[in-house]
């Protein structure tokens, strides 16, 4: 059962820090062309989530030895 839900944790960290790269890629695509302020502005913070989301640590038990 523990492998079970490391393998969840993993895999919802990855979806949910690549989810979070396209939104900002999606973002910085519109301020390009659309909305020069607001998809700038917006961008840059998913873009840091997104990071967060690369580089969080899952729990103790989870972790790669």
């Amino acid at each position: 059962m523990k492998d079970d839900m490391c393998l969840v944790e993993r895999f919802t960290k990855i979806n949910l820090a690549v989810f979070f790269l396209v939104v900002s890629i999606a973002f910085l695509l519109s301020g390009f062309t659309v909305f020069p302020i607001f998809g700038i502005i917006f961008s840059i913070p998913v873009f840091l989530l997104s990071l967060f989301f690369f580089r969080v640590h899952l729990n103790k038990n989870c972790e790669i030895e």
